[in-house]
């Protein structure tokens, strides 16, 4: 059989932070006080539908230049609730396309959680569970942040499990937050190696908004004792990166993956790339934030761009004969 028979179909996996996706609603158990149309940001019904709007339009694009279709599968950080999720798959730009919803409620303080969405004629959902991370404050109370989900199920033909991640911030300063990310990223590893115990040829895809770069100690802690790949090492400059604070690029949105990626082998997913989604439309396009994402928000002011994070993306290849 020559290679002419040969087929390949591509896939996109990605993950987007997606800055504050809260609806327009009141949530006692939730600390959306900012986000409610009598607030001091104004959170509207339009600003919403806009929100919802620019976001699913982003999602639609991201790797659709291989594919022509959107990704199969999008890790999510910063939701509220089911309702903005379901809002956003049935928006213009998605609602064409088949997308399902796995989503947990967390205890996360500031009320948002991860997520992950996925094309069902492409990916089925087998099993899905979330983890929580005990933290404690300075006086050694519980410190809730977001938990780290996982989905595993069928791409293509073969069975992957997607670890979905917002690690603690970096609010009260990078070193003192530190060991709250080392703590999370440990959380991880114990997630891996009950999956590999079961399985040990696992495939893995670790992604999310980590809070840290990829030449930080919890990257690296996670990726040496998970035994993952991190394409993104590289793709960090001082001209590049997914977010931008203090006129400084990183590169927190990354995702990792299990070495078996690069097996070839027919009818066998196999890594080809991976990318930071920052095209030009994604950017503030004058003044001195040029060039760096156009978010929803700057503090309280009213912007109408789309998120403060730029989407990353990995593309994974299978060879059909």
């Amino acid at each position: 059989m020559n290679s002419q028979d040969e087929k390949t179909i591509t896939y996109t996996v990605a993950f987007y932070n997606l800055e504050n996706l809260f609806d327009i609603y009141n949530d006692a158990s939730k600390h959306d006080d900012d986000f409610l149309p009598n607030s001091e940001k104004r959170w509207t019904q339009k600003r919403y539908d806009r929100k919802l709007f620019k976001l699913a339009q982003v999602i639609s694009k991201i790797g659709f230049e291989n594919t022509q279709k959107p990704p199969s599968i999008v890790g999510l950080a910063e939701v509220e609730n089911k309702n903005v999720l379901r809002d956003l798959i049935e928006s213009k730009h998605l609602e064409s396309y088949n997308y399902g919803i796995v989503h947990y409620n967390s205890q996360d303080e500031r009320g948002i959680d991860v997520a992950m969405i996925y094309d069902k004629t492409v990916f089925t959902v087998q099993h899905s569970k979330t983890y929580s991370i005990y933290l404690e404050d300075e006086i050694g109370e519980q410190d809730y942040t977001r938990d780290i989900l996982l989905v595993s199920g069928i791409l293509h033909s073969e069975k992957v499990h997607c670890i979905i991640n917002h690690w603690p911030s970096r609010r009260e300063g990078e070193q003192e937050s530190m060991p709250k990310r080392l703590k999370a990223a440990q959380k991880v590893v114990e997630i891996i190696d009950a999956i590999k115990t079961k399985d040990p040829n696992a495939k893995l895809l670790v992604m999310g908004d980590f809070n840290d770069n990829p030449s930080n100690e919890s990257i690296k802690f996670l990726s040496s004792n998970g035994d993952l790949y991190n394409p993104m090492e590289t793709m960090l400059s001082y001209s590049r990166g997914s977010l931008n604070h203090n006129f400084k690029w990183n590169l927190f949105d990354q995702i990792l993956f299990s070495t078996n990626f690069f097996e070839t082998q027919k009818n066998k997913l196999k890594f080809d790339e991976a990318d930071i989604f920052d095209e030009k439309f994604l950017t503030q396009y004058k003044g001195k934030f040029k060039g760096q994402p156009f978010r929803t928000f700057v503090g309280k002011k009213y912007k109408g761009g789309y998120s403060d994070h730029f989407p990353v993306f990995v593309q994974l290849n299978v060879s059909e004969t």
